[in-house]
């Protein structure tokens, strides 16, 4: 390539949704620490061992599920009473799309190639592909970085229930997304290594 490609890189992490009323968030307030962000909750090591009533009172609530943040398990009537009532509000879905669209032929199952394809996309599109011509692709690298993390563990954790078929979708998958992904990053250390372009020179 005789160009090195330019591109726009975006940390969602620095960033909030606006408003209700449409004004600009407020700037987030600087860490004392540097520390790497992390989607869920951290745990904060002190050096002390806690004392054996609290450790007891902890695991107690992880038992009963009422540890903050972490909602108790549902009962087997309750999980089949939800999906009986999912498949009753999307067989009405489907009746309805199909009313107003007699041609409409049934959709077709959801299967495992849908899923792993659905994190393919979305870690093309933050790796910067569908970006129109002539304009910058917009990179989210942590953003794609993370979803193809997902696609590893779905990997890890599925491993010993697929079938073979699917199995080489997936590791298919994830060559490809990692391949891109060291593409990637290897073009935007390249250009953190350039030197700033000088301006041009002014007319004399």
């Amino acid at each position: 390539m005789s160009e090195t490609p330019k591109f726009t890189v975006i940390d969602r992490r620095k960033f909030k949704a606006e408003d209700d009323d449409g004004s600009a968030p407020a700037p987030a307030a600087e860490p004392a620490a540097k520390t790497e962000v992390s989607a869920g909750p951290q745990l904060v090591v002190n050096g002390n061992k806690p004392e054996p009533e609290a450790e007891s009172v902890h695991e107690n609530s992880l038992e009963a599920g009422s540890q903050e943040g972490v909602p108790p398990a549902p009962t087997a009537e309750e999980s089949d009473r939800q999906r009986a009532a999912y498949e009753a509000a999307a067989q009405r879905l489907e009746d309805l799309l199909r009313a107003q669209n007699p041609g409409m032929g049934a959709p077709p199952p959801i299967t495992f190639e849908h899923l792993v394809q659905q994190f393919y996309v979305s870690a093309m599109i933050q790796m910067g592909a569908g970006a129109q011509d002539g304009q910058r692709p917009r990179v989210d690298i942590v953003g794609a970085r993370n979803t193809i993390d997902l696609l590893g563990v779905l990997a890890a954790k599925t491993r010993d229930n697929l079938t073979d078929a699917e199995i080489k979708t997936l590791d298919s998958v994830l060559f490809e997304v990692r391949m891109a992904f060291l593409e990637l990053t290897s073009m935007i250390s390249v250009q953190a290594m350039q030197p700033p372009t000088p301006p041009p020179p002014g007319r004399r």
